[in-house]
């Protein structure tokens, strides 16, 4: 039997999974071999000074690696998996083009990691996940697993959240719960609420239920509560949509302050608050959500694709009470059936093994030296943009139309999208979003943020390049 004494200390996983981490961490060094007998489980617990579940979740876990195998009456034993075998994922497989080459510059991205070490950690999460294969392509209940609920109550506690698991769903992403949401409150021809300047994805949603969405004037720090209150005697909404943080396309953050205000004004005519927080996790210490300041009035969501990645598909919903749980997923089944139970146990291991903050690192990183880019290129105050937003708001000037200078950066390789999409009433103003991440390198966005700073100096006669 080998004498295995770990160091709980290294790994800074949750206990159980710090166990297997190590046994991977030795078998690579070499401080354990193929064939090695690990101690007992209630031994090692003794030794470790935790609880002998602890140590038999980290033999599981370790085993559905690939790495150790359990024998009745026997023990466990180290098999290696760790190697790159069968297991896992050949180091020097090349990329598919027809893959890599995918991609939608109209969406608001976030810069993707090329880091070579943070790729393998990514991908021996994928190799862990691919243990469980065959159980994970089975049909599952909506809205995760046990594990899958504790990963989404310990992330989201890092806004400060803590809600019951009955309250928890991992959903097929934000849109299909936005849709699910504002189909239990409203109904067609009913008024919601929004920025005046919004997510499109919300004018879209509004437009498939038939809905009235009316658009709140903004200032500085958000939407303005008098006008919200004034909106709720005059046209009786039955519900606010709000993207708080970071809002896409301004990149404005409504402050603690107004977030009470708002809040007060919601409960004050009982109207529902929606919070989209897709960027919620990007700043390092951001306000508090909505969903703190009225969690009984407040429909959490805490997308996925802004802060980890969009194809994965995943968002955290928390309802603002039992006596909707029910309702939300009928509403969900019906459309979804459910979330991908592979993409939901990937993303379960990366928040428990640490990869998902590491890829929250990076795209805070790269973010803010994108933003520092922009920063020498453009003049001060000609745009608007958070230190940590993955795209400006850009006000166009000397006779540039926001259709004409979307045109002129159409084969720049970034997107740029004017202000049409982002208007829900009103004249929309000539200014377009443009966007920093996705798969664009430094040196491509440093190339056509030159290309652009030269057509912003002059009239777009003087930037004939589409002519």
């Amino acid at each position: 039997m080998k004498d295995w004494h770990p160091d709980l200390s290294r790994s800074s996983s949750p206990r159980y999974m710090a166990i297997a981490d190590l046994i991977e961490m030795d078998l690579r060094s070499g401080h354990l071999a193929i064939g090695d007998r690990l101690p007992p489980q209630r031994e090692l617990a003794k030794r470790l000074n935790v609880d002998f579940t602890t140590v038999a979740r980290g033999y599981v876990e370790a085993q559905k690696r690939g790495l150790v195998d359990s024998h009745v009456g026997r023990g466990t034993f180290v098999t290696g998996g760790a190697g790159g075998g069968s297991q896992g994922f050949a180091p020097d497989t090349a990329p598919d083009p027809r893959r890599a080459s995918v991609v939608d510059l109209s969406m608001n991205m976030p810069p993707e990691p090329d880091d070579p070490e943070l790729i393998a950690r990514m991908r021996e999460g994928m190799s862990a996940v691919a243990a469980n294969l065959v159980p994970l392509l089975r049909y599952q209940g909506f809205g995760g697993s046990g594990m899958d609920k504790e990963a989404a109550a310990a992330w989201l506690g890092r806004r400060g959240l803590k809600p019951s698991q009955e309250r928890i769903f991992v959903t097929p992403g934000a849109h299909p719960a936005l849709l699910a949401i504002f189909g239990l409150l409203a109904k067609p021809g009913d008024t919601v609420l929004s920025e005046v300047v919004t997510y499109p994805g919300m004018r879209s949603i509004a437009a498939q239920l038939r809905l009235n969405l009316a658009g709140l004037p903004m200032d500085e720090d958000g939407i303005m509560p008098d006008a919200f209150a004034r909106a709720c005697e005059r046209l009786k909404p039955k519900a606010l949509y709000l993207n708080p943080t970071l809002q896409n396309p301004t990149t404005l953050t409504i402050p603690a302050q107004r977030r009470e205000e708002i809040s007060a004004v919601a409960r004050k005519y009982q109207v529902p608050l929606v919070e989209d927080d897709a960027y919620g996790f990007i700043p390092l210490q951001g306000p508090p959500p909505l969903a703190a300041t009225a969690p009984d009035l407040t429909w959490h969501i805490g997308g996925l694709a802004k802060c980890i990645g969009a194809g994965l598909r995943l968002a955290y919903v928390v309802a603002p009470d039992t006596k909707v749980v029910w309702p939300f997923v009928s509403a969900m089944r019906a459309n979804n059936v459910m979330a991908s139970p592979l993409n939901m146990a990937l993303l379960t291991r990366w928040i428990e093994d640490g990869t998902a903050d590491a890829i929250l690192r990076f795209i805070r990183a790269e973010t803010a030296a994108r933003q520092q880019m922009v920063a020498a290129m453009l003049p001060a105050g000609s745009y608007r943009a958070d230190p940590i937003s993955f795209n400006i708001w850009l006000p166009l000037l000397n006779g540039w139309t926001r259709s004409t200078f979307a045109s002129h950066m159409h084969s720049s390789g970034i997107g740029v999208l004017a202000s049409d999409a982002f208007t829900v009433e009103g004249p929309a103003p000539e200014a377009v979003r443009v966007c920093l991440g996705g798969p664009v390198t430094r040196e491509k966005l440093q190339g056509a943020l030159e290309f652009m700073a030269h057509a912003l100096e002059g009239p777009p006669e003087m930037a004939a390049s589409f002519f």
